[in-house]
Order: structure tokens, then C-alpha cells, then sequence
């Protein structure tokens, strides 16, 4: 070990400076062995470092180098394990614990007693040795190779310092003057040892000699001692005024601390008191605005707002934590609450009154204005008399107008006292659905008259009577807790539709779907009902916009976030129902949104609306079926207009719920016409001629097609067509299998041109290959007619070549046909002489006479048939002629009249007729 400790210090610690002072040959606990060394060192150089530095050998095994080194300063606690048993295991706890274990036991403890000796000397923190022996501590360490802190004082540490280069130089010098310094050691030394003899015998006698110098020497230290001490007295007592002067210092400043403590708390307590003084106190204006505040004015209205929105904020005033538990913070909200509760009280009564007194108002000018009346320049006044007989529903723009300067107070009310707003919002419902409904129904009931001409007591208008008593019963009602109107309901008197006695029966018509003939409407009424009918429509759409316009910014639903919930169904709102449950903390807890709330309340204000446009439907359907289609078109273009405003408005629901019960009545006309084309009955003894449900789907098409021109709906009519055309097809069919007077191929002919014309002139896309079809059926049947009628007019001459034909077709050749006995060229010419042209002639004039018998006037279609037949009946007149220029050539045999004399019969027989 001695021989690793020089070696070490000579590669390793001598050129930094350092000594080495204790050596331990360890190894990490726990994992496999690999051997270093822990070196304790101190540097040459003042002040002294102390170091534990780890020394391990380097891979090739040649030489040592040094890895880690930790300051001795950050050395926390030394562990030894165990004080009592030997264990070479120990911790030394630097910036994390290192756990070591020594080749023995004795390194180890020589280890640690070093460590403890220098903490001792060089360090002011003391290192906590724990499991260490205290005997260890004490004791010195043995002479050898750790002999160097043995005694643990100055001299022991420096035994083995080394000479400096002065030193060196003097030694050299010294035995450099001597010869045998160098081979004679002993002589040497003993040489220097008589010098260094006399040299103390000199420095003896030199201080025998100074023994004065000495004496005054002494005296002078005796007085520099009695000097020190009075320093030092001196000190004590300024060290006794510090004293004193630090423990005034420390009262200061334990003074100036709670001083500074107190004036932050003071800054503190002003701040709260800003704060609660700031935001909740309010004006004196403010409160009595909230008290005795006119709710008539706008001024007054104005301040109310105001003072309204100042309690709001300072009710919500987000509270520091503890202010709650103040007494004065206590009071003043519920001084608030007090005001909150007093003005909402005064607020909802006030606009209840508006509300009654606004109603009241109009039921007076409604008991007592005549319709035919108006009051001109009166927006409000301008009664529903007036506007009935303009079929024009009131205006409430000025009952809007005043309300609306609430609006900011409704929400005042909503946001602090929602079962009060939920109150009036009941109680405005109540009162309008029963203006409303006296309005909506005396306006139907006008337009029902105008659509008819008459009353049921056969006058064109009549004169309300005043009813004084009945107003101030409905007034009166209006106060009640329920907040509910109980009036009666008075209306015009019923209509009832009266039938014209010139028009014809419902058997005689496919289009009469009720009391009146449809064929007899001429088109000035129909387009007079389609005007009234848009007339309602639009009349009602602006009414019902501007009241949920209205109702959106009155009750200030845009800004209301809808709470999710489940929600009362439409049966229960239409009952009365409520709109939402109130619940303790006040919150609506059944509306879904504000959307649903805004269509509720309309449902319940225009309540009557639906069932009117039903009634008023029924009626125009029940004058004139094909006033469906009007109301188809013009209802659909109202329902579009109003789901692009709002998909899911009552405006838009209610319209496309009347607009279901519009297409059912289209399709009901659609379905009667079928069924009575099925159930059509043709008489026996007269030709059918153009039948009617034919005649009538041409009216139908036409006045389809003037009224569905850019609709919307243009697809339900084009279904319409499909299904009434076919059904027109085959009702056809099924005419002129049964027709027993007229040939089916006339009356097959005969329609299917007048269908095929009718689609031409009309130009309808959809009926493309419907029209085609009908050509075709035309074409064919036309044919077919032709054909059976004319048959064989040359009979036996048709016979004769029947005959030819039939010797061609087995095998005779054509030019030899004249040699059989029964086809020669005298037989020919005797069937020829039974045809001359006066026969001929007698027989075509027969023809068109019975042609002229099957064919009706309406269609004229006599002339094409008979130059239909006068073709076909060329064309077997050159067929004889082929035949006989093939088969008989050369014999000059020809027929007794020519292609001209037959143009010239036809002719003549279609002129004489």
C-alpha cells in the first residue's frame, strides 16, 4: 500500500499541488468488483482545500488516473455501519449517498479517522459521523504509512513536506564544499552536527550578551500587554454600547415593521370599504325613480330603465370573499331586494293596465263601428269595419310602438324577477289571442262573403250593434287573479254557399266535386276567388311577422339562452298550458330554446288561424274544386317565402300544416275525376263522339297550366298528369270496347286525336311520350278504320285477282297466268265490265254516307278519313293495274275508269255532302 500511496502521489497529486494524506483500496457495494482507491488530499497552497477523490487504475492496467474528486465541504454524514461489530462497508453522503465497501476493515477505519481529523482542523461545518466508533475518533492514527496526521498538529501534517528550491540550492552548496558529503555520509553528518554545535553556542553567547536588549525588551512587551488590556477594556464597554444600540436598532425596527404592517392594512380596509361603497350604493335618483318613477313618459320610462339597470348591477356585484358576512353588506341587499320586489310589483301592474287598457280600446272600436264605416287618418281607430270591407286585417304598429319602450324593462324583469315576466307573458297571450280572434274571424268571415256575394239573410254587409255591457264584462275579466280572458266571442253571421239554378247537375260533370258545376264558373270567378285567397294569405303573413317581431324584442328572447329540458307538448299550450315551470330558483326549466318559446306564444295568440284558413279552404273547395289548384299554387309560394325567413316560425309551421290539408283537397279532385272517368256511362242509341272526361281534362290542362306557371309546386302537377292521362287512356279504351253505335276505331281515333291535339297545343314536358302514344293510337285506329270500312269495293274484281295471285304464289309464272282456263284474258275482261265507272261512283257515295254517320262534328275529322279512303283505294287500283300489265301483257285490257275519275268522284261525292 505504501509503494501505491507514493506512486499516486507522484503521477497524480504532486503535479496539482496536493498531499495525500490517507488511502482506502474500495469498491461500490453491490455490483461486481472493480477496485479504486479513495484518496483524502489537501493542497500546498493557501488557503488549504481539502478533497475525497477517487482514484481508479486505467483499462490497459499500466498506469493510475484520477475520475471523480468531491470537496470535503460537501461532505454531509459519514456512516460506518456499525460502532461495534467490524464491516468494511461505509456511506459517505455528498450530493447523493455512495456506498463503498474496503478491502478491510482497518483501511477503513485509518480512512475515517483521517477525515474526521481534517474536518476538525479545516472546516467550520462539522461532518455527522454516524456507526463510528468513539474511540476511533480519538485515538491516533499508527506510524506508517498514515503517520502524516498521526498528531494532528501542524508539524505532524508537515513531516513530509518537501524541500523548496532555496532549500535545495543551500544543501547543494553546503556539500558541494565538502568532498566526502557524498561517500561519506556518517562524516559528514557528524561534520555538521559540530557546526551546527558551535553555531548554538554562538547564538547562546550572543543572547547572554543582548541580555539588556532582552530586559527592555520584556518591559516594553510588559507595557504593549498592560495596553492591550485597557484596548480591551475600552472594547468591552463600546461592545456594551453596541449592544445596547443593537437592541434599540431591533425595537426600531420591530416599530417600523408593525407600522408598516398597520398602514397595509389600513390601504387594505380603505380599498374594501371603495370597493362595497363603489358598487353597491345606489343613487338617491336612482331610488326614487325605482319608487315613484312615471311609467306613462318617456322621460320617466328612461330614468326607471336606468335606475332599474343600476340596482341590477349592483344586486350582482361579485362579492369578495367575507363581504357576505359584513352587517352593512347584509342590509344593503336587502334594501336592494326590497326595491327589486316593489318595482317589479309596480312595473308588472302597470303593463298589465297597458295591456287592458290597449284591449278595451279596440273592443270598443270594434262593438262600435259599422263595417262599412272607416275612420279616415286614425291608424289605431282604423276599425276592423273599414278594413273588412277592404279585406285588410288592423294594423297594431301603435299598440307595438308604445310597448316597445318597456322592452328594456321586460328584460329587467326577466333577468331579476322571472315569475312576474312569466305573468305578464300569460297575460299578454290571454288578452291578444282574444283581440285576435275576433279580428282573424270577422276578416274570414268578410272574405267568406266576398268570395259568395251574400250573408245567410241575403244582405251584403250589416252594422254591429253597440254593446256596452259586453265590453265592460270582458274588461272586468281581464282584471281577475288568473289573468285570463272569459269574454264572450261574437262573430258575423255563418255563409252558407247557394246554388245557381242554371247550372247542371253534379252527374253531368267529372270536375263538380260539390253543390256548384264547375263547367258553369266562368273565369272572372275563379280569378276573383284566387284574388281573395292571396288577399288573405297576405294580410296574414305581414300580421304574423310583425307580432313574433314584436314578441321577439318585447320579451327579449333573442338574448334569453333557452335552458334544455323536457318540454310541454303543443296539446297543453293550446289548452292553456303553462309555458314553463318556475321552479325555486326561477330559472324556465321547460323551454328548449327561445325559438320553441316565441312559436308557443304565437300558437297561442293565433290559435284561430289554422282553423280559419281550414274553413276558408273547405269553402272554396266546395264552391269550385278546381279552386284547389289556385290554393295549391298560391299557398305553396307563402310557405316557401316563409321557410326562407324562418324554417321553424309559427308563420311557416302553420302555413305548411294548411298547405297539407291544400295538396289533400288537390288530390281528393285529382282522385274524384279519376273515379268518375271509371264510372262514365256512354247512351246506346247516339254516337259518342269526343267524350266528355276527354273534353274536361282539356279545361283541366289548360287552366292547370295558366295557374301552375313558375309555381313551386309544379312537380304535384305533373304527377297529376300522369295519373289523369292514363286514367283518360283507359277510360278510352274502355268507351269504345262497350260502344255499341259507333265503331271502336272511331271513337279510339276520334279521342286520341283530340287528346293529341290538346297536349300539342298545350306543350306540357311532362306528357312527351303520352302525346306521342296518343298520335300513334290516332294513326293506327285511323288506319284500321280505314281499311274495314272501305273493304273490297271492286269485289268480284278483287276475287278475280285474288285468284291471280294465288297461281303466282304456286309456282305459275306471271305471263302464263292467261292460260288458265279460269284466269284467261276473256274472263278478265267480263269481271272488268261489271265495273264501270258510274258503279263505282255509286258505291263510293254509299261509303262516305256511312262514314259520315260513324264521325262526330266536333273533332271534323270526315275529310281526313275520306282522303284516307281515296288513297287506300288508289292504291288497290294500281295493284290491279300491276297485276294486269305483268300478267296480261300486250292485250290492251284496262278498267273501265281511271286514278282521275276516282279523284274526281271523291271529290265530287265530299262537295255534294
Amino acid at each position: 500500500m505504501t509503494a501505491i500511496k507514493h506512486a499516486l502521489q507522484r503521477d497524480i497529486f504532486t503535479p496539482n499541488d496536493e498531499r495525500l494524506l490517507s488511502i482506502v483500496n474500495v469498491c461500490k457495494a453491490g455490483k461486481k468488483k472493480r477496485n479504486c482507491f479513495l484518496c483524502a488530499t489537501v493542497t500546498t497552497e493557501r488557503p488549504v482545500q481539502v478533497n475525497v477523490v477517487k482514484v481508479k487504475k486505467s483499462d490497459k492496467g499500466d498506469f493510475y488516473k484520477r475520475q471523480t474528486a468531491w470537496a470535503l465541504r460537501d461532505l454531509a454524514v459519514v456512516d460506518a455501519k456499525d460502532a461495534v461489530k467490524e464491516n468494511p462497508e461505509f456511506d459517505l453522503h455528498f450530493d447523493k449517498v455512495y456506498k463503498w465497501v474496503a478491502s478491510s476493515t482497518v483501511e477503513k477505519n485509518t480512512f475515517i479517522s483521517c477525515i474526521w481529523k481534517l474536518n476538525q482542523r479545516y472546516l467550520r461545518k462539522k461532518i455527522d459521523f454516524t456507526n463510528v466508533s468513539s474511540q476511533l475518533l480519538e485515538e491516533s492514527v499508527p506510524s506508517g504509512e498514515n503517520q502524516s496526521v498521526a498528531g494532528g498538529d501542524e508539524e505532524a501534517v508537515d513531516e513530509y513536506q518537501e524541500l523548496n528550491a532555496r532549500e535545495e540550492q543551500d544543501i547543494e552548496i553546503m556539500m558541494e564544499g565538502c568532498e566526502y558529503a557524498i561517500s561519506n555520509a556518517e562524516a559528514f553528518a557528524e561534520k555538521l552536527s559540530r557546526e551546527l554545535q558551535v553555531l548554538d553556542g554562538a547564538n547562546i553567547q550572543s543572547i547572554m550578551a543582548s541580555e539588556k536588549q532582552v530586559n527592555i525588551l520584556m518591559k516594553l512587551l510588559d507595557e504593549a500587554l498592560k495596553e492591550v488590556d485597557q484596548i480591551e477594556i475600552k472594547l468591552s464597554s463600546y461592545e456594551e454600547m453596541l449592544q445596547s444600540v443593537k437592541e434599540q436598532m431591533d425595537q426600531i425596527s420591530e416599530s417600523n415593521h408593525l407600522i408598516h404592517l398597520s398602514n397595509t392594512n389600513n390601504v387594505k380596509l380603505l380599498s374594501e370599504i371603495e370597493f362595497l361603497v363603489n358598487h353597491m350604493d345606489l343613487a338617491k335618483g336612482h331610488i326614487k325613480a325605482l319608487q315613484e318613477g312615471d311609467l306613462t313618459s318617456s322621460r320617466g320610462i328612461e330614468a326607471c330603465t336606468n335606475a332599474a339597470d343600476a340596482l341590477l348591477q349592483c344586486m350582482n356585484v361579485a362579492l369578495r370573499p367575507g363581504h357576505d358576512m359584513l352587517h352593512a353588506v347584509k342590509q344593503q341587499q336587502q334594501r336592494f331586494s326590497d326595491l327589486r320586489e316593489q318595482f317589479a310589483r309596480r312595473l308588472a301592474s302597470h303593463l298589465n293596465s297597458v295591456f287592458v287598457q290597449q284591449f278595451t280600446q279596440t273592443l270598443l272600436q270594434l262593438y262600435n263601428k259599422p263595417y262599412y264605416l272607416s275612420v279616415p287618418g286614425h291608424d289605431q281607430s282604423s276599425t276592423l269595419a273599414q278594413h273588412s270591407v277592404e279585406l285588410t286585417l288592423p294594423n297594431h304598429h301603435p299598440f307595438h310602438r308604445d310597448l316597445l319602450r318597456y322592452a328594456k324593462l321586460m328584460e329587467w324583469l326577466k333577468n331579476t324577477d322571472y315569475g312576474k315576466y312569466e305573468g305578464l307573458t300569460k297575460n299578454y297571450m290571454d288578452y291578444l289571442s282574444r283581440l285576435y280572434e275576433r279580428e282573424i274571424k270577422d276578416f274570414f268571415e268578410v272574405a267568406k262573403i266576398k268570395m259568395t256575394g251574400t250573408t245567410k239573410e241575403g244582405k251584403k254587409f250589416a252594422t254591429l250593434p253597440r254593446k256596452e255591457s259586453a265590453v265592460k264584462q270582458e274588461t272586468e275579466s281581464l282584471h281577475g287573479s288568473s289573468g285570463k280572458l272569459t269574454g264572450s266571442t261574437s262573430s258575423l253571421n255563418k255563409l252558407s254557399v247557394q246554388s245557381s239554378g242554371n247550372r247542371r247537375s253534379q252527374s253531368s260533370s267529372l270536375l263538380d266535386m260539390g253543390n256548384m258545376s264547375a263547367s258553369d264558373l266562368d273565369v272572372a270567378d275563379r280569378t276573383k276567388f284566387d284574388k281573395i285567397f292571396e288577399q288573405v294569405l297576405s294580410e296574414l303573413e305581414p300580421l304574423c311577422l310583425a307580432e313574433q317581431d314584436f314578441i321577439s324584442k318585447f320579451f327579449k328572447l333573442q338574448q334569453h339562452q333557452g335552458i334544455s329540458g323536457s318540454t310541454t307538448n303543443e296539446a297543453e299550450e293550446m289548452d292553456g298550458g303553462n309555458l314553463s315551470r318556475s321552479y325555486p330558483s326561477g330559472v324556465p326549466q321547460t323551454i328548449s330554446s327561445e325559438k320553441d318559446m316565441i312559436r308557443q306564444m304565437m300558437t297561442k295568440i293565433f290559435r284561430c288561424i289554422e282553423p280559419e284558413l281550414n274553413n276558408l279552404i273547405a269553402l272554396g273547395d266546395k264552391i269550385d274544386s278546381f279552386n284547389s289548384l289556385y290554393m295549391l299554387v298560391k299557398m305553396s309560394h307563402h310557405v316557401w317565402t316563409a321557410q326562407n325567413v324562418d324554417p321553424a316560425s309559427f308563420l311557416s309551421t302553420t302555413l305548411g300544416n294548411v298547405l297539407v290539408t291544400v295538396k289533400r283537397n288537390f288530390d281528393k279532385c285529382i282522385s274524384n275525376q279519376m273515379k268518375q272517368m271509371d264510372e262514365v256511362k256512354i247512351s246506346k242509341k247516339s254516337k259518342v263522339g269526343i267524350l266528355p272526361f276527354v273534353a274536361e281534362f282539356e279545361e283541366f290542362a289548360a287552366l292547370a297550366e295558366s295557374i301552375f306557371k313558375n309555381a313551386e309546386r309544379r312537380g304535384d302537377l305533373d304527377k297529376a298528369y300522369i295519373k289523369l292521362i292514363r286514367a283518360v287512356f283507359v277510360s278510352v279504351e274502355k268507351v269504345a270496347n262497350e260502344s255499341q253505335k259507333t265503331p271502336r276505331d272511331v271513337v279510339m281515333m276520334e279521342n286520341f286525336h283530340h287528346i293529341f291535339a290538346t297536349l300539342s297545343r298545350l306543350k306540357i314536358s311532362c306528357l312527351e311520350a303520352e302525346k306521342k302514344e296518343a298520335k300513334q293510337k290516332y294513326t293506327d285506329h285511323l288506319q284500321s278504320y280505314v281499311i274495314y270500312s272501305l273493304g273490297q269495293p271492286l269485289e268480284k274484281l278483287n276475287h278475280f285477282f285474288e285468284g291471280v295471285e294465288a297461281r303466282v304464289a304456286q309456282g305459275i309464272r306471271e305471263e302464263e297466268v292467261s292460260y288458265q282456263l279460269a284466269f284467261n284474258k276473256q274472263e278478265l275482261r267480263k269481271v272488268i265490265k261489271e265495273y264501270p265507272g258510274k258503279e263505282v261512283k255509286k258505291g263510293l257515295d254509299n261509303l262516305y254516307k256511312k262514314v259520315d254517320k260513324h264521325l262526330c262534328e266536333e273533332e271534323n275529322l270526315l275529310q281526313v278519313v275520306w282522303h284516307s279512303m281515296q288513297d287506300e283505294f288508289i292504291r288497290q287500283y294500281k295493284h290491279f293495274e300491276g297485276l294486269i300489265a305483268r300478267c296480261y301483257p300486250g292485250s290492251g285490257i284496262t278498267m273501265e275508269f281511271t286514278i282521275q275519275d276516282i279523284l274526281d268522284y271523291c271529290s265530287s261525292i265530299a262537295q255534294s255532302h
